[in-house]
């Protein structure tokens, strides 16, 4: 059974002290929109937030987070500061663009997108194509404090990234497993699904909390393509002053998006990675199992299991849909399979650099070799699980993914 990890005593005990408080007149911490609009103000000394758009899906999520997410007295904090972080760059995001309008000018040129579900080794794939000095990427530290924007000169000297890096390592201390789940890092390349937040069109909410509410309506009712045009000019901006080209971005947010993505970057390139649906389902239902602990003491892993089986089937077998519509041409897609990836990874890299006509320097390939003799998937400890945890049942889900698992013809370790 999915279970959530044991928070620290001294965590719990402090949750239950400010929680037994409340009753008795303690103010909680506000997730008032009113208020974190003004924090955000009053932190930046800005005042236009651009495009009013945004605020529904701020209102949905602070609806969701209040009457759904059952936080603890350290998940209201939580969540305040990654909806205020967003909130104060957006502001500086604006600002920029006004002030200096050549940002908004730049091209996003023929872009590559890592598009695969996750825990289809998407992260250690974008780890070893950021180690190729032709490429940008997003690193943690730049997408969560952009401003000022980073220069050439100080990218990998930035006070920013031990800041960052401290912030993490908070992480480890709160939830000391998770690592041995997803390995965390200031400089390490980061989803594009976090700058996202800027719109509160973003995946990343209903992944971090029980938002059953916000999620809906994220999939069934919003426009994504706000979030694709502010996509772009978070990109111009992070480019402004340390310019490289092409970007290659990941998230798995992308594979219920894909039209429109394309609509904002018409010349995207694509690298989807494929795995038995059930395995990657049952290893992200674990992992938001783990990622909800830290702001909710009440985390059913077997109702995160039926939500995510649900986003699971929605997404994989949009992007087989897409694919069979012909949407994308052929030269601009690749798919990567995970277990020849996990065999012989520099083999599966020289493939992608072909099919996109990119150069590979033997200083990159050594570069990567070099990384992953120090990097594995159980560099921190294994992470345990399996798809009978998840209560699921698997001659229902195979049914519900027959259109990926045909189309891809994906081979299934989940038996």
């Amino acid at each position: 059974m999915l279970t959530a990890p044991t928070l620290p005593m001294w965590l719990r005990a402090g949750n239950n002290f400010l929680g037994a408080l409340h009753p008795l007149g303690f103010q909680r911490y506000s997730l008032s929109k009113v208020r974190l609009l003004d924090e955000a103000r009053k932190k930046t000394g800005l005042e236009d937030f651009g495009d009013p758009g945004f605020e529904e899906g701020l209102d949905r999520l602070l609806d969701s987070l209040e009457t759904e997410a059952q936080l603890t007295a350290l998940g209201r904090v939580i969540a305040g500061e990654e909806i205020l972080t967003p909130l104060v760059n957006r502001l500086h995001l604006i600002d920029h663009h006004k002030r200096y309008p050549d940002i908004g000018q730049a091209d996003i040129a023929a872009p590559i997108f890592i598009i695969g579900m996750g825990r289809s080794g998407t992260t250690v794939l974008h780890e070893l194509l950021a180690l190729d000095p032709q490429f940008r990427v997003t690193q943690t530290w730049e997408v969560d404090y952009p401003f000022p924007p980073p220069e050439t000169a100080s990218y990998k000297s930035d006070p920013r990234i031990a800041d960052v890096q401290k912030r993490l390592n908070r992480t480890d201390v709160v939830l000391p497993d998770f690592k041995r789940i997803h390995r965390l890092g200031a400089t390490l390349p980061q989803e594009c699904v976090r700058f996202t937040t800027g719109e509160f069109l973003s995946l990343i909410f209903w992944t971090n909390y029980d938002v059953p509410s916000y999620s809906r309506w994220l999939k069934d009712e919003a426009d994504m393509a706000p979030a694709y045009q502010y996509h772009r000019r978070f990109l111009q901006m992070l480019q402004w002053k340390h310019p490289r080209s092409p970007w290659v971005l990941k998230s798995p947010a992308h594979l219920w998006s894909l039209d429109t993505l394309l609509a904002e970057y018409p010349d995207a390139r694509f690298i989807q990675t494929h795995r038995d649906p059930l395995r990657m389902l049952a290893s992200l239902s674990s992992l938001v199992t783990h990622l909800r602990k830290m702001s909710s003491n009440r985390v059913d892993g077997l109702q995160i299991a039926r939500e995510w089986a649900e986003w699971n089937a929605l997404g994989l077998n949009a992007s087989a849909e897409f694919r069979r519509r012909g949407v994308i041409s052929q030269d601009n897609i690749i798919d990567i399979d995970f277990y020849g990836f996990m065999d012989n990874p520099i083999v599966e890299v020289q493939k992608i650099y072909a099919a996109f006509d990119l150069s590979f320097s033997e200083h990159t390939r050594d570069a990567m070799q070099a990384y992953l003799a120090v990097h594995s998937a159980t560099q921190h400890g294994s992470h345990g699980y399996s798809f009978a945890d998840t209560g699921l049942d698997i001659e229902e889900e195979r049914n519900r993914l027959a259109p990926y698992q045909n189309f891809f013809n994906t081979r299934m370790e989940v038996t």
